[in-house]
């Protein structure tokens, strides 16, 4: 039951998130059901017709975990974190402390316990406590003029502070006022629990990202609709999904030899195999949906209603990126929970010392980083793999979609290698980076097995790189489509 514990915890901590957005959502519902009975009652019907319908059975099934679980999981420590989530930061404050001044109060707002670090910084000497008339007998810090005063937890010395601490009495016995800054920097105890409003965040935007998505284009939408319930429909959809759910877990019991490092290895090839799985979806899904749609005249009984081009294709495209959305959200969600586990499995195969639950959680944390330049990585081959299909049936299509994939992570690399020097191997490497998509960008498995961490920046200019190559790929398509003779 120990174990069960520490690898499901980090799990519970990640359906608390998911229980608020589901508990948002139904309150945006009702409220939307009491001032706008239809509305609410499309969004609903959406709801049960797309994709969403999905992700609302893998909410649920996270937020009756979360309620279940809550008994045997640190349900205090998670609370009293989560409330002092808003006060904790970093701080600073400068004043002036008189000459010839005794407890001289100066207005803080700290719990001792969250401290991750503080400094103090004058001109002069001076002496800080934290209660009247005991400066010099009972000194907490001493300030010296001529160095600051800092504590790190690396620090030899002690915090010093105990308690929740509001005020400062400082000292100045010189006979000049001098300039005090006071910096410190405060965490909560559980810093686990900032992915609670990070993944109530993330769910409330798939949800609101849909629903905007079919306000503002709706006949786009529609077709999107229809492809990704297609989509999802395949032999082959259901077939991905299973065999990356037992691949996932067969995963954890293969012995890497790693001598200790079989985390990592199970990241990457779990990483690798939802990857290769939403690619091979998209481009059978965008050959059946588009091009066979075309060969069987389908196409054009479609178009003759009025629906242009224009929408055609990009609802096709926005349909499969839909229900590729469904694959990383299925399988990330059971990646997850299986990383979690292998950190608790490998220490009992090693007979290592049994780790705690913060340790699953940063390991699993760590995966979300991939798993969304993968799903990026995987809009873009969609948006190639569609602007093909509107000229080539299936077959080329996965030969040129399975090239682009390959020069798209080595083009970058033949350039910078030694090879590269030749200039007709560089002007070739320069043209494949030039053209095609420069897939490495969204190649960060080794730092994600690795545990290194991701930054936001670097996720931000990725999907921006994503956005515009996916831009022009659809620009390319509809140039194709537009002059496809169809009857």
């Amino acid at each position: 039951m120990g174990n069960l514990t520490i690898w499901l915890t980090p799990l519970w901590v990640l359906s608390i998130g998911v229980a608020v957005a589901a508990a948002l959502l139904l309150v945006l519902y009702g409220g939307l059901w009491l001032v706008a009975r239809r509305v609410a009652e499309s969004a609903l019907r959406l709801t049960r017709e797309s994709v969403l319908q999905w992700v609302s059975y893998l909410v649920l099934a996270l937020t009756g975990f979360a309620l279940i679980a809550s008994p045997v999981m640190p349900v205090a420590q998670v609370r009293h974190s989560l409330r002092r989530l808003a006060a904790v930061g970093p701080h600073t404050k400068q004043v002036t402390i008189p000459a010839q001044a005794e407890d001289q109060e100066v207005p803080v707002s700290f719990e001792s316990d969250e401290l991750q670090s503080y400094s103090f910084a004058s001109g002069g000497d001076l002496v800080v406590g934290v209660e009247k008339g005991k400066a010099y007998g009972e000194p907490l810090i001493l300030v010296e003029g001529a160095e600051a005063y800092q504590w790190t937890p690396s620090s030899k010395v002690g915090r010093k502070f105990q308690g929740p601490i509001e005020k400062l009495y400082v000292t100045n016995e010189s006979d000049v006022p001098a300039e005090l800054s006071v910096s410190y920097e405060t965490d909560v105890p559980l810093r686990e629990v900032r992915q609670i409003p990070i993944a109530a965040g993330v769910i409330l935007a798939i949800y609101f990202a849909y629903f905007l998505i079919h306000a503002l284009l709706p006949g786009i939408s529609n077709i999107a609709l229809a492809t990704s319930k297609e989509a999802i429909a395949q032999p082959i959809y259901i077939l991905a999904l299973g065999i990356g759910a037992c691949a996932i877990a067969l995963f954890i019991y293969i012995p890497y030899n790693t001598f200790g490092e079989d985390v990592k290895m199970f990241k990457d090839s779990s990483l690798m195999t939802i990857m290769v799985l939403a690619i091979l979806v998209a481009v059978w899904t965008a050959s059946v949906s588009v091009s066979e749609e075309i060969e069987g005249r389908t196409a054009l009984t479609l178009l003759s209603k009025p629906i242009s081009r224009r929408e055609f294709v990009l609802g096709k495209f926005l349909g499969i990126v839909w229900a590729n959305l469904l694959i990383f959200v299925l399988l990330g969600a059971w990646m997850l929970i299986l990383v979690s586990y292998k950190v608790v499995y490998d220490s009992r195969e090693t007979s290592n010392p049994e780790p705690t639950w913060q340790m699953c959680n940063a390991e699993m944390v760590n995966i979300v980083p991939g798993l969304v330049l993968s799903f990026l990585e995987t809009v873009v081959l969609t948006a190639i793999s569609v602007a093909i299909s509107t000229r080539l049936p299936m077959l080329p299509n996965l030969v040129i979609c399975g090239s682009v994939y390959v020069l798209g992570h080595l083009g970058p690399l033949i350039a910078q290698s030694s090879v590269g020097q030749n200039e007709f191997v560089a002007f070739f490497g320069q043209l494949i980076a030039l053209v095609l998509p420069v897939l490495d960008h969204f190649n960060v498995q080794a730092a994600v097995a690795g545990g290194v961490r991701v930054p936001p920046n670097y996720l931000a200019w990725a999907a921006l790189y994503c956005a515009l190559y996916s831009a022009v790929a659809m620009l390319f398509a509809l140039i194709l489509f537009e002059d496809r003779d169809l009857a």
